[in-house]
């Protein structure tokens, strides 16, 4: 069996950025690695886009949408090569759900129990930033801001810049919460790449104890 690692967090902690690098990293070192985004899955990701650029999703819709999408995505890209003793990297895991649904207003125990079946991560790290970070880095990237992405549909203000910054301080509420209950790796992510990537290699590293490695690799 493989290592399962995921990276969680709000837009703009760069979580994404580290997961990419640890791949590279991992791969450089001749593991076998596999990556995988969050709302990735061919089944359903064509009902995603559509129902959110219509404005159709409810908040229970969004989250069985995504429950769908993930649980698609865990069966045919997750668990085989996990099973074949690759480490899997993830770019979002059930913590999004967890999080994201939650604000929205479905129930916390509904929302575990359609993720019930997605094992406990081998590592998961929790990339905490502020709100003001989080927005920062999100417009510096010059990435459009979604109406979902801004909590829009929940009300929170008419402003698409103001409702970010308040469903996102939600979303961070509701990540700090999960990190006193579940076993997130907590990141001060605020700071440089390089030295995130530090900590995010020197956690990671226990786990790669023996896993098989390429060959012309491993005296590199």
């Amino acid at each position: 069996m493989g290592r399962l690692v995921v990276f969680e967090g709000l837009d703009g902690s760069g979580k994404s950025t580290q997961a990419r690098l640890v791949v590279k990293w991992l791969q450089s070192r001749g593991y076998r690695v596999f990556f995988t985004e969050w709302n990735s899955s061919e089944l359903v990701s064509e009902t995603i886009r559509k129902g959110k650029k219509k404005g159709l999703l409810t908040p229970t819709t969004f989250s069985l949408l995504h429950a769908t999408d993930f649980a698609d995505r865990f069966e045919r890209h997750i668990l085989p090569p996990l099973r074949a003793g690759y480490i899997v990297v993830c770019d979002r895991y059930v913590y999004t759900a967890f999080a994201r649904d939650t604000v929205r207003g479905c129930d916390p125990g509904w929302v575990r129990n359609l993720y019930s079946f997605a094992p406990l991560a081998d590592k998961t790290f929790y990339f905490r930033v502020t709100v003001e970070t989080s927005l920062k880095r999100k417009i510096a990237s010059r990435q459009k801001i979604s109406y979902y992405e801004a909590g829009m549909d929940l009300g929170l203000a008419d402003d698409l810049i103001e409702s970010y910054e308040r469903f996102q301080g939600r979303l961070k509420r509701a990540y700090d919460r999960l990190a006193d209950t579940d076993p997130l790796v907590v990141i001060p992510a605020d700071r440089p790449i390089e030295e995130v990537l530090h900590v995010v290699r020197r956690e990671i590293r226990p786990l790669l104890a023996g896993l098989p490695r390429t060959e012309a690799l491993v005296h590199a």
